[in-house]
């Protein structure tokens, strides 16, 4: 495949009674433009044996996206915030120099029916200069997406600026991720469209780039300049994320980003002694991995 330069496979891992796949960060490839973090959530299927319940844990130095496509989940951080996110619209919470929060099954769905959670979890590193900015929670309807067709193929502007548009998430730098649908075989072009690294997530389908099949769960990850013709097989199903780089190194230990190591250090600290922001009506806590 001469111009993709990695291919990276989904690799499950648990987080409570929840099955993830990693998609980044990949020991060869740690970060896709500013993106620094990847889990697929699901498809799973949650009822009366077990709920989504993430205990408050902490963030720093990034933002997370949550785009969930089935299932809803309710957030709660220590802004105050309780916002309630369903398929198709995105959670945009920006930790900066520091936030906690949960993420659970809404309480009105723990009825005993059965329902499915699939989403992804995405982490955006912040640049250098916005690091230790104040935390902040934004939340876009997916109504309020731009959205446009191209023959069979449906697009939908999740985050960033590409194609031509601007999706009202508030990010702090240049990326984009672009959720695309087709029902027929598609040919999809990228160059000039959308700039810097990009990442091609395959949900659902296969995709044949530079004369290979690649199939679902799988990251494909190049320059968009590089990109060879991608045809989309039919009914298939992809996010394309990415953009430009950060001049500087990003370390990460479980959910602390910065470019500096002392910055994490003293985040594990605060943790550790409970002096992080925390939410003020929740007693829970997710210890630090040692």
């Amino acid at each position: 495949m001469s111009n993709i330069g990695l291919i990276i496979e989904e690799r499950s891992r648990d987080i409570g009674d929840f099955l993830v796949g990693r998609l980044i960060p990949f020991r060869k490839k740690r970060m896709i433009g500013p993106f620094i973090f990847i889990d697929h959530m699901g498809p799973t299927e949650l009822g009366p044996a077990r709920y989504m319940d993430v205990n408050q844990h902490p963030h720093l130095g990034l933002s997370t996206l949550t785009f969930m496509l089935e299932g809803e989940i309710m957030h709660e951080d220590s802004l105050g915030t309780q916002q309630r996110i369903k398929p198709g619209s995105v959670n945009w919470m920006t930790a900066g120099k520091g936030v906690t929060h949960t993420e659970r099954t809404p309480e009105d769905m723990r009825n005993g029916t059965l329902f499915t959670a699939h989403g992804y979890q995405i982490w955006v590193a912040l640049p250098k200069e916005l690091e230790d900015m104040e935390p902040q929670f934004h939340h876009i309807d997916g109504a309020d997406l731009p959205k446009w067709k191209d023959g069979t193929a449906e697009f939908t502007l999740v985050a960033g600026k590409g194609y031509g548009k601007e999706s009202p998430v508030p990010v702090h730098s240049e990326l984009f991720m672009v959720e695309v649908k087709n029902e027929d075989s598609y040919s999809l072009n990228v160059n000039g469209k959308l700039k810097g690294e990009i990442g091609i997530c395959i949900v659902e389908g296969s995709i044949e780039a530079c004369g290979e099949v690649v199939d679902k769960g799988n990251i494909l990850v190049s320059k968009v300049e590089d990109t060879c013709n991608i045809i989309l097989q039919p009914n298939t199903h992809l996010l394309l994320f990415g953009g430009e780089p950060f001049p500087e190194e990003r370390h990460i230990y479980w959910n602390f980003v910065s470019s500096s190591k002392d910055k994490i250090e003293a985040a594990k600290e605060a943790w550790r002694n409970k002096t992080f922001p925390m939410m003020e009506n929740d007693d829970t806590y997710v210890p630090l991995p040692e």
